[in-house]
């Protein structure tokens, strides 16, 4: 049935990571079907028990000693979806995906997966503007990741400038026009 499709997020360490929990709530507002991941670094700023009960699903976070169900969770993540979208996607993260680090299971499912991946960065103005961050961005590109823009405005060390987690809304648009283009799974 159309529509009927299921996207992993995997959520960072960030302070726009409270936004992800209104990403679900868009998402599975559709008639998605929505599993979440977490970076350790992303728990310290949402639990994942927020995750589990918009979902009704169990919340994969961490390191894979942390994992109690599964050894090949990140294999399953990468399987049994549509697409997967990292909101917010920090500049470490970033980091790791574009140069295939796997060490907790949203960098290993990412280096896992056959899906399209989605990329929704979020981060101070410097760290966004350092060429590193957009070489990196542009490797992702080139290897046909859909890298989502930006805002400008105040971030969450007071300072303004680019670096801003899209809104919820815009984010949840640029997935469903990706999904929209495929068959669901």
């Amino acid at each position: 049935m159309p529509g009927e499709f299921h996207v992993v997020l995997g959520v960072s360490g960030s302070i726009a990571a409270y936004k992800a929990a209104d990403i679900v709530r868009l998402m599975t507002g559709r008639g998605w079907r929505v599993s979440v991941m977490m970076t350790q670094s992303a728990t310290r700023y949402v639990g994942p028990l927020t995750f589990q009960a918009l979902t009704g699903r169990v919340v994969a976070h961490g390191r894979f000693e942390d994992l109690p169900d599964s050894v090949y969770a990140h294999i399953d993540l990468a399987q049994d979806t549509d697409a997967i979208l990292l909101a917010p996607a920090t500049a470490n993260l970033l980091a790791k995906i574009a140069h295939g680090l796997a060490d907790d299971i949203v960098t290993a499912t990412v280096l896992a997966r056959s899906v399209p991946l989605i990329v929704a960065p979020a981060m101070n103005d410097r760290m966004w503007a350092n060429p590193a961050t957009q070489d990196n961005l542009a490797l992702l590109r080139a290897r046909g990741v859909q890298v989502l823009n930006v805002e400008h405005g105040e971030l969450a060390c007071g300072r303004m400038g680019a670096g801003r987690l899209l809104p919820p809304e815009q984010i949840v648009e640029a997935v469903a026009r990706l999904l929209d283009a495929a068959e669901p799974i």
